[in-house]
């Protein structure tokens, strides 16, 4: 992926749209990634500064540069409204209104939400996981019951069996 991404910030160098770099999150820019959820490597970002998103797409050059195209250009947002839609432009106008403290209270109440959310989704993970193994032992378990109470004596003396009749 290297390659493809040094390719895709030669591209943009010049842009006044929009920015690809790297961050290297083990030294000077580990507070930046840890601001931003970056838990692994590589990581892509995109979107506004103060809300950036995780980028799912593929890797190669083609589609990193098709999805920058496409992704890396200025968006709706306080500093450009003119780029809003009406319903937007209301929640945004309806935000601004707010308390600086009444949106903190705002987003951490969203940032708990999600996070409960993960942990939720981490402890069904989990419990998913123990389910499995234990399915996994009973199978085994049973399979070697059933084994061992003369299952492969009866499937030799059933092949004998056979191979006397057809000897016939």
């Amino acid at each position: 992926m290297k390659p493809a991404w040094d390719k895709l910030i030669a591209e943009w160098k010049d842009s006044t749209t929009g920015l690809v770099a790297d961050v290297d999150c083990t030294t000077a820019g580990k507070p930046l990634c840890e601001t931003h959820g970056v838990r692994g490597f590589p990581t892509i970002k995109y979107g506004d500064p103060s809300d950036l998103q995780k980028y799912e797409g593929g890797r190669d050059y083609d589609a990193l540069s098709k999805f920058a195209k496409e992704n890396l250009k200025p968006t709706c947002s306080p500093a450009n409204l003119d780029l809003c839609d009406a319903d937007k432009k209301t929640e945004i106008e309806a935000l601004m209104a707010m308390s600086e403290g009444d949106l903190e209270a705002k987003v951490k109440e969203g940032e708990k939400k999600i996070e409960d959310v993960e942990k939720n989704f981490k402890d069904a993970v989990s419990k998913l996981q123990a389910d499995y193994k234990k399915l996994q032992e009973d199978k085994e378990k049973d399979e070697k019951e059933v084994k061992d109470s003369g299952m492969g004596l009866a499937k030799a003396v059933l092949a004998n069996k056979k191979k006397n009749k057809e000897e016939l």
